[in-house]
């Protein structure tokens, strides 16, 4: 379906992104004209709300089996829908925009469990995802209709739900002459490849592996709690590699599947990473060498995985990297390194804002979802066909 938009050249869109680091909301407030590849995006204002301890722990308790409750599953669903709708309302404030002017609002929502593939064993185990931050909360508290819960429509067609930002790295992204990866380093890593003049079918991607979300952990829990992130990579540029233990860190089987896949919290969350800090703190080794080799590992399982999956195939000129990882400048660093033929830059240098950028794209596909254009890559996600992905809630 359509909705009856104002009779102008754009839309004025409001992305909302809160991902696997359960940091905060992002709110990214977009002016978009056109649709497709001719789609042309200006950023009007970013704003970022961020999670207190608290609630940053109750949303982990939420991501795993074991303290998952069908109640606080309830609650939080409608909580976050007010946050998502606060966060709206203040990004529009900050551009200088009443609610009337917003035409539009896009909301990613936080994924609690991503589930792509069956279980043989189990008959009821099927493909499945959940993201909550209720859209109908949102589009009634922001008086604005709201398009969300993009996952399930490609899950329902074959895909795997993930990644979804590729659709918009290829409309960012794609140049004639320059092959590309846009990587984005979040909770979890994950790459776009867009090889040189690439139609969408020729875009390929996929989770490098964790991003952030062990780093994080393990400052938080080194820091009794003081530090959420290693603010520039700071205290990892304390410390030192651990490489024998990097070695073992890299044998899991994850790094060696072969694309396509994705991974999330499921995969490397809390009890991953708990069991992680433990085995470094029995190895004796300091807090800023257990920051280092987790920092160090986001850096091998990326460039390994082009190594090992993408240069073979493809000649790329260019990493443009996004994400809170892209303000890490020990981790940047580490990544120029191992990836000396390849110009590694922030987004913010191609005029696309690092931490913006997912927002941004969700905008993006909500643009589409208007247009009735399908706004997921088959060749990205494994689904059987191209297909609108989205729902809408009126206010």
């Amino acid at each position: 379906m359509r909705i009856v938009m104002p009779n102008r050249p754009y839309r004025t869109i409001i992305g909302l992104m809160s991902g696997t680091s359960l940091d905060g909301i992002d709110a990214a407030v977009v002016r978009v004209q056109g649709s497709g590849t001719g789609t042309e995006v200006e950023l009007l204002e970013f704003h970022c709300i961020e999670y207190d301890a608290e609630l940053r722990d109750r949303m982990k308790r939420l991501c795993g089996k074991e303290h998952s409750h069908a109640a606080d599953l309830c609650m939080m669903n409608a909580y976050l829908g007010q946050r998502f709708a606060a966060a709206a309302r203040e990004a529009a404030a900050a551009a200088g925009l009443p609610m009337e002017d917003i035409d539009l609002i896009s909301s990613h929502g936080q994924t609690v469990w991503h589930q792509p593939e069956a279980d043989i064993e189990d008959r009821y185990s099927v493909p499945s995802t959940l993201q909550i931050g209720d859209l109908s909360v949102i589009a009634k508290l922001t008086g604005r209709p709201v398009v969300g819960d993009y996952r399930p429509a490609d899950m329902a067609v074959g895909g795997q739900g993930a990644p979804l930002t590729p659709y918009a790295d290829y409309i960012f992204h794609r140049h004639e002459r320059m092959g590309r990866i846009a990587q984005n380093i979040g909770g979890i890593g994950n790459c776009s490849i867009v090889p040189a003049g690439a139609d969408a079918d020729q875009v390929a991607a996929f989770d490098t592996g964790p991003g952030n979300m062990l780093i994080d952990q393990a400052v938080c829990r080194l820091s009794e709690g003081a530090l959420a992130y290693d603010r520039n990579g700071s205290w990892a540029a304390q410390g030192q590699v651990s490489e024998a233990w990097l070695s073992e860190l890299l044998e899991h089987p994850y790094y060696a599947q072969k694309p396509r896949k994705t991974t999330g919290r499921e995969m490397f969350g809390e009890a991953y990473a708990t069991t992680l800090i433990e085995a470094g703190m029995e190895r004796g080794l300091p807090a800023a060498d257990i920051v280092a080799t987790f920092t160090m590992l986001t850096v091998q399982t990326i460039a390994g995985a082009y190594r090992d999956f993408i240069f073979p195939e493809h000649d790329i000129h260019e990493v443009i990297v996004s994400g809170g990882g892209a303000r890490n400048e020990t981790m940047m660093r580490w990544l120029a390194a191992e990836l000396p033929e390849q110009r590694v830059q922030r987004s913010d240098e191609v005029g696309l804002p690092a931490d913006a950028k997912e927002a941004i794209a969700f905008a993006v596909l909500a643009n589409e979802f208007v247009h009735g254009i399908a706004n997921q890559l088959p060749s990205v996600t494994g689904a059987s066909r191209p297909t609108v992905m989205g729902k809408l809630a009126l206010p």
